[in-house]
């Protein structure tokens, strides 16, 4: 009985043989050869969400993320996965000074005060400028953020920094929100925004001027980390030819990623743009008593 099993085996594969042109001994040779590993989805998806955040987001965001996407995997599976794949962001740290504390001009007191988180939008916003290397010399960056849900909402770029970049940020800034009177507009003591085209846009548009200590970097925490943080997953991985392509660069990172895609600690682990979404939706409707 086992030897026409046998048998009847034998004779299936040599007609499946036959059929798909294979020899005999091909197919017992494969037979024998190990198996592959099988794929973990886990760690594809892993890998996947860490391609998806530019490769600078740890095994915290990642577990967000896989959470949200409904895979329930905890953070030590996840930091796992992450050192079996090499998953590590690989960052540089640089130094350029751009705050130019050495002028007469009036400066304004810390009215901020470190208060980084006002309970409605369009209370305080914060400013700050930094510093971009491209092979044909440095880009500043002036940048504006609503403090409520730490939203870029105004920045500009330029070869040089005077206070009219300063300025052109606001402006956007002003465009996109329409503020009313009374906003507090936070800053360093730079001759930018101690300059009097930047106070008398100020004034013009009813904001109040608040400005760090002198040599005071956590007076302005949160700009310093947006700062760090589009130099650490961006700026740092890229090697700009020249100003333009960096001012592409970093506004696809503020509109394409920073703003819609990275999460945040301060807000929930949500970005920016799905936090005011949610906000806008837990806001109940004000009824005018007048009819």
């Amino acid at each position: 009985m086992i030897y026409q099993i046998i048998q009847e085996d034998e004779k299936a594969v040599h007609q499946a043989c036959r059929v798909l042109q294979v020899s005999r001994s091909g197919y017992y040779a494969a037979r024998q050869r190990p198996k592959p590993p099988a794929i973990c989805s886990a760690s594809v998806r892993v890998k996947a969400v860490f391609a998806a955040h530019q490769g600078c987001c740890g095994s915290r965001r990642i577990v967000d993320e896989l959470h949200e996407q409904g895979l329930k995997i905890g953070r030590y599976k996840v930091r796992r996965l992450m050192r079996e794949a090499a998953l590590k962001p690989v960052w540089k740290k640089k130094f350029v000074n751009t705050t130019d504390n050495k002028h007469d001009l009036p400066v304004a007191d810390n009215l901020l005060n470190r208060q980084f988180n006002p309970p409605k939008s369009n209370q305080a916003w914060t400013s700050d400028i930094t510093y971009i290397r491209t092979q044909t010399g440095w880009l500043y960056l002036a940048a504006v953020m609503e403090l409520h849900s730490r939203k870029m909402i105004g920045w500009a770029m330029d070869a040089t920094m005077p206070a009219e970049l300063v300025c052109r940020a606001l402006r956007m800034a002003i465009g996109q929100r329409r503020p009313q009177a009374g906003l507090l507009l936070h800053s360093d003591r730079g001759s930018q925004y101690a300059s009097h085209e930047y106070q008398a846009l100020l004034k013009q548009h009813g904001m109040v001027c608040s400005m760090s200590r002198k040599g005071n970097c956590w007076d302005n925490a949160v700009m310093e980390r947006f700062f760090l943080n589009l130099k650490m997953e961006r700026i740092w991985q890229r090697k700009y030819a020249n100003q333009l392509e960096a001012t592409k660069d970093v506004t696809d990172y503020i509109v394409g990623f920073y703003n819609s895609i990275r999460r945040h600690s301060a807000l929930g682990n949500v970005a920016p743009l799905a936090f005011e979404q949610q906000f806008a939706v837990k806001q109940p409707i004000e009824v005018s008593e007048i009819t």
